[in-house]
């Protein structure tokens, strides 16, 4: 009988009962047990796949190996593009998993690729095939000339994934006041708007914190002047918010009134580009210190962004201790459902420590994955999962997984929660951090329309050279053999050239960029824009903004500004600043020209020299950190 069927038939005899003995809790019993939402251990159950081979998570009698849960090894982040379209990364596990990505498509979940796997890792979705993680890197950096220290590599590289391929690869030389910094946030507003953030710089006495940006074709670098470590970013009503790790020895350049701020939101147009988020209601009047909270893991749904924080490991002694807070924004406000502020209690406590937080679309609910701070600094495998569902009046509900019914199964423990994701109503995911899956889903439902996307269905053995890193050459030519005979030198030899496979891209939002300077002090810039978009050029002095133009929306086309400049505050800088309106179009990889832009810009006179340089100009193509 089919679900539908089945709840027909149950509203008539509920109908038939109530009019015999009015509403009775048995009747809401009956309809509970319907169709029962449960957390249920759904773990691919398969051989790992070999390195390199065709991936597959089909048990069968044809296969010799005998089908037993995997577990994926530290699983960084999952998420979701779509209820049968989910991504998670994973540091791998010895040499049973290799690091890489795991794809669900509605019926299980499968290895998707073997590169770009990492220490943490996080993923954010950019468009329904395309999507970017935050990676480890590759050996091969040269150690420390000073120290002997070997290059880091943990969470230091992004891949950028479209269309069943890695398509970019992103990396920086080590041990440079501009190197790329261990990242843990990461957040798409479009195709080609989409941040990275994580530690701030390293021996920067200004206190600036690590931020890249890309625009559409290349990344730069967008450092903000609030030092504090980014850890978290999400997506809601069109903008990103991110959240920080607040700590007393935080350096940092400009002075944050009344105190420091947890939040901030990403504001492309702006100067700076990211702003501080003040009204977010998480702190007590009196003797809490903001760095007693930990940093704010964020959920976002079309309905509420949501923030949960525990007390700090290392709050500062003279604090207060921080209670379990829960913050929600909805309709241009925030609500404390838990804190100081709130007045509510939980029956979590200090030892508590929130690893996650999902909204749960449609309902008005959230769920979190908890942890203890023992557990947190030396993960047990023997660790239960605590989730916790909190609704939108603030009554908070706790499960331990596995549940009594898989103990009576033999199912053992599996570790603490850890990352959750809830792409639709009674639909939720949930890794431990043993990297075992969890499913909350009604039980007759677990399964839903098959994703035949064929981006989704081949395993990714390759990763492209890093962007950003110098390219090894060869010291020498090869040595001379032509002369050389072999002992097959009489056959003659059949060398066979690979077929590249087409790939596609998008197409750069921006190219044939030029300018010059029109009547001495105004700069006129040109350019081509692929789609509709949002454009504004700024002028700096070092960190001013002297002259920027009105951020205006062009169509698609050959397209210009004119910027009025003072010969008092010349400027060192240009900043363009860009924001595609719609998707950007797919073309081959193959094209001559692809995600290139020629850029042909203007020396301003009269500007200062630094190191040889006149002013700069961050115009896409010369932007590579």
């Amino acid at each position: 009988m089919s679900r539908s069927s089945l709840t027909t038939l149950l509203v008539l005899a509920l109908s038939l009962l109530c009019c015999v003995a009015g509403s009775s809790p048995a009747a809401a019993e009956v309809e509970a047990e319907a169709s029962p939402v449960a957390w249920r251990l759904e773990q691919p159950l398969a051989p790992p796949t070999p390195v390199g081979a065709k991936s597959s998570s089909t048990c069968g009698e044809a296969r010799a190996e005998p089908c037993v849960p995997i577990p994926l090894g530290r699983v960084g982040d999952v998420e979701f593009e779509a209820p049968n379209r989910g991504v998670l990364i994973t540091q791998g596990n010895g040499s049973t998993i290799s690091p890489g990505l795991w794809a669900y498509n509605g019926h299980e979940w499968h290895q998707l690729s073997i590169v770009c796997g990492a220490t943490e890792g996080h993923i954010a979705w950019a468009g329904a095939e395309e999507f970017w993680t935050i990676s480890d890197g590759r050996p091969g950096q040269a150690a420390n000339p000073t120290t002997g220290q070997p290059a880091p590599l943990a969470d230091r590289t992004l891949c950028h994934f479209a269309h069943g391929e890695v398509v970019g690869s992103y990396a920086s030389p080590a041990f440079q006041e501009s190197s790329y910094q261990p990242m843990h946030a990461l957040g798409c507003i479009t195709v080609s708007d989409c941040w990275f953030a994580g530690d701030p710089l390293p021996g920067n006495k200004d206190g600036e914190a690590f931020h890249l940006q890309w625009n559409g074709s290349s990344l730069a670098a967008e450092p903000t002047p609030w030092g504090h470590p980014v850890e978290d970013m999400r997506l809601f009503e069109g903008r990103l918010y991110e959240s920080v790790r607040l700590s007393t020895n935080d350096v940092v350049a400009e002075p944050e009134v009344p105190f420091p701020y947890a939040l901030h939101a990403i504001n492309p147009f702006g100067a700076p580009p990211v702003e501080l988020l003040a009204g977010v209601p998480l702190y007590g009047e009196e003797g809490e210190f903001t760095q007693a909270l930990d940093y704010l893991h964020l959920g976002a749904d079309s309905e509420a962004l949501w923030a949960a924080a525990g007390p700090s490991s290392e709050p500062p002694p003279e604090s207060t201790p921080a209670p379990f807070t829960v913050a929600r924004y909805s309709g241009g406000q925030w609500s404390q459902l838990f804190g100081a502020e709130s007045g509510s209690t939980s029956a979590l406590g200090e030892d508590d420590v929130v690893n996650s937080i999902a909204p749960e679309p449609g309902t008005g609910g959230a769920w979190l994955a908890l942890d203890t701070k023992d557990d947190v600094r030396s993960p047990s495998p023997e660790a239960s999962a605590v989730v916790a569902h909190i609704a939108s009046d603030g009554t908070i509900e706790t499960q331990t997984l596995p549940s009594p019914t898989e103990v009576a199964d033999g199912v053992a423990p599996k570790g603490a929660a850890q990352n959750i994701a809830c792409p639709a109503a009674n639909d939720c995911w949930m890794t431990t951090t043993q990297g075992w899956i969890y499913h909350l889903a009604p039980e007759d439902e677990r399964q839903l329309a098959l994703d035949g996307s064929a981006a989704f269905s081949k395993l990714i053995t390759f990763r492209p050279e890093d962007q950003g890193l110098p390219q090894v050459t060869a010291d020498a030519p090869p040595p001379d053999d032509s002369g050389e005979l072999s002992a097959s030198a009489s056959k003659p030899k059949l060398i066979v050239i690979p077929e590249v496979p087409e790939a596609k891209v998008h197409e750069a939002l921006l190219s044939n960029i030029h300018s010059r300077l029109v009547k001495g002090t105004t700069l006129e810039l040109r350019f081509h824009l692929a789609v509709k978009a949002r454009v504004q050029l700024i002028a700096r002095r070092k960190q001013e903004t002297v002259a920027k133009t009105a951020a205006r929306t062009f169509a698609s086309g050959n397209r210009k500004l004119l910027l009025a400049l003072d010969r008092q505050k010349w400027p060192t800088a240009l900043d363009l600043k860009t924001h595609a309106l719609a998707q950007l179009p797919l073309i081959s990889t193959r094209s001559p020209g692809v995600n290139t832009v020629g850029t042909d810009v203007a020396t301003l006179p009269g500007t200062p020299s630094f190191g040889g340089s006149r002013a700069t100009a961050k115009l896409f193509g010369d932007n590579l950190p």
